[in-house]
């Protein structure tokens, strides 16, 4: 999840300090591409050009549905007659549904050993020993699940371009035939002549980013509750893993009769709908932001002169009535003309982050070699390996470390449950605090609960297993989330996807250690996880300290060019009675 996490429909852009801005910086548009290109980019093909919301008759635009929507619509192309709130609406089921689901990889793992998936893989001695879990057959699993990871990660590199280029249906379109392709594969993967389950899983992994990202746009019709649908799809993202838990359950209560096949067979309803609706019912383009929309009002308020005859008087005057009702339109949707409330907004979060516009008007080979870089990919591909591993190993972990399989097993359904409900309870409050504290307090806090979930991980407690689960399902999001927001304030939304496209994408190529630590586990610590626990743990907070203190030095340093900046800059004010002696 994490390219996916936190998104605004307010972009901004500053310029380089010390220098002015050159022209409004309003009309840029937030690309989602990460490859590096123009800042002013040639015009989409036509088929992928942004409509304006107020381009659907107003009757189309009521909400029938939901009452916080307060009538905005959804920037839809004029050919969609159906209600824009639906859109939405229809893109957060199948976002429940497909989103994210292999982050459910711990509530099927049981379902697959049961089903003795790669149990061919265990030796002679092990099966006659009657070895619940074989090291090969778990370490392959394992493996299924980390290549499944890392493809989500990965795939942000080519989401972003075929978004930008072609728009989100067929991004949609894209993720309906890749989840087609997994669950195909999954279902007839004990029947193929290969190994069906890693590519199907994989699959399943890369069909999920596509149907989810190019849902981002939506936000953009609604600017007055972009962040609610923002929440939404998160949210959607975050229960997804759900879907999995749901069969499990499914699954033991009918005995094992309602096994992978049938249950993957099921699932194609799912890419099947998604292909529908993608066709019929989605937009074809993105939703033009906030930015975009104002310039659209500051062309429609130069749009006319004074010359006029008798012979063009009333085109003009239908001309002007048109593009007044556009702006009365465009009004409703940002609450001024100018969307300065939401401007405002922003400038006072950027300020309080501490961090905003440090590597801003830097070009990407200097922000990938900056500190700034450096340090939060280390401290990423530290906990998205530490976040990874867990998920994939909790109930071997428990096994071991509370000596009981029974235990293990409560804490593993536990887990199930908490990990989407952990996420959706959590994404109201991220929202307050990355806004309203600064970049620092949120890594400090962020080092310090990743410290705390090392500490009860290592603790032979079933209170301690508790309590680390409930910790783990609400720092997994939070750390997403902060990862998102921080490169969109430090790097800027210019080179937001390159760079976060590339934070990601090396953090997901080096979860392939996994399979390292797995080895380390089993062979040289005999099944005891405490040790790699410690060792991830120690990492982690020795990279996460220096990325604290440097971002401390840093922000410091940063406000005090601010208030330089400001004082070599600010006019003289006389005093009252300065310019009159005799009044002293």
């Amino acid at each position: 999840m994490s390219l996916f996490e936190r998104v605004t429909s307010v972009e901004q852009l500053s310029p380089e300090r010390g220098r002015s801005p050159v022209g409004s910086q309003r009309d840029r548009k937030l690309s989602f591409s990460p490859l590096p290109g123009d800042w002013d980019p040639p015009a989409p093909p036509q088929h992928a050009q942004s409509v304006g919301a107020f381009e659907i008759p107003r009757s189309k635009r009521i909400c029938v549905c939901f009452l916080f929507f307060n009538g905005l619509i959804l920037e839809a192309p004029i050919a969609n007659d159906f209600h824009p709130p639906v859109q939405v609406i229809i893109a957060v089921i199948y976002c429940l549904f497909a989103a994210g689901i292999v982050f459910g990889y711990a509530a099927i793992k049981p379902v697959l050993i049961r089903e003795q998936v790669y149990r061919n893989l265990c030796t002679k001695k092990e099966i006659d020993d009657g070895v619940r879990v074989c090291y090969d057959q778990e370490v392959r699993l394992n493996f299924m699940f980390t290549v499944a990871a890392v493809g989500t990660n990965v795939a942000a590199l080519p989401i972003g371009a075929i978004l930008d280029n072609y728009g989100p249906r067929v991004c949609g379109i894209i993720g309906s035939l890749l989840l087609t392709i997994g669950a195909l594969l999954f279902a007839f993967a004990w029947q193929l002549p290969f190994d069906g389950y890693i590519p199907g899983y994989l699959f399943l992994a890369l069909g999920g980013p596509f149907v989810f990202i190019s849902s981002f746009q939506l936000s953009n019709a609604f600017p007055k509750h972009s962040g609610l649908i923002l929440a939404l799809l998160t949210g959607a993202f975050d229960t997804s893993s759900a879907v999995f838990l749901i069969y499990r359950i499914i699954y033991q209560w009918t005995n094992g009769t309602f096994w992978p096949k049938y249950f993957f067979l099921c699932y194609l309803v799912v890419p099947a709908l998604i292909l529908l609706v993608q066709i019929f019912i989605m937009p074809v383009a993105s939703y033009k932001t906030v930015g975009e929309l104002v310039r659209q009002v500051e062309e429609s308020d130069e749009a006319f002169d004074d010359q006029m005859d008798e012979s063009t008087a009333l085109l003009r005057d239908e001309r002007r009535q048109r593009q007044q009702s556009v702006v009365s339109e465009i009004t409703d949707l940002l609450g001024s003309k100018s969307g300065g409330k939401h401007l405002k907004q922003e400038e006072r979060k950027n300020k309080i982050s501490g961090v905003w516009g440090a590597m801003h008007g830097k070009n990407v080979k200097e922000q990938v070699f900056s500190p700034w870089f450096v340090l939060i990919t280390l401290f990423t591909v530290v906990q998205m390996t530490r976040i990874n591993y867990f998920v994939a190993t909790i109930r071997p972990q428990y096994e071991y470390i509370l000596g009981s399989y029974e235990k293990a097993v409560e804490i593993n359904t536990f887990f199930d449950v908490a990990l989407p409900l952990g996420g959706v309870l959590s994404i109201p409050f991220i929202g307050l605090v990355l806004d309203n504290t600064s970049t620092l307090f949120v890594l400090s806090g962020l080092v310090t609960i990743a410290t705390a979930i090392g500490v009860l991980g290592c603790l032979p407690y079933t209170w301690a297993a508790y309590a680390n689960v409930c910790l783990f399902t609400l720092y997994r999001p939070f750390y997403y989330t902060t990862v998102s927001d921080y490169a969109a304030k430090v790097f800027g939304f210019r080179t937001f996807g390159t760079v976060y496209g590339f934070i990601i994408c090396l953090a997901g190529l080096f979860n392939f250690s996994q399979s390292g630590l797995d080895a380390l586990c089993h062979k040289v610590f005999h099944n005891n996880p405490i040790p790699v626990n410690l060792i991830l743990l120690g990492t982690a907070l020795l990279v996460g300290a220096s990325l604290c203190i440097f971002v401390g030095i840093s922000s410091y340093k940063i406000r005090r060019d601010g208030l330089e900046h400001e004082a070599e800059y600010a006019g003289e004010t006389v005093m009252p009675g300065a310019q009159s002696p005799e009044r002293l």
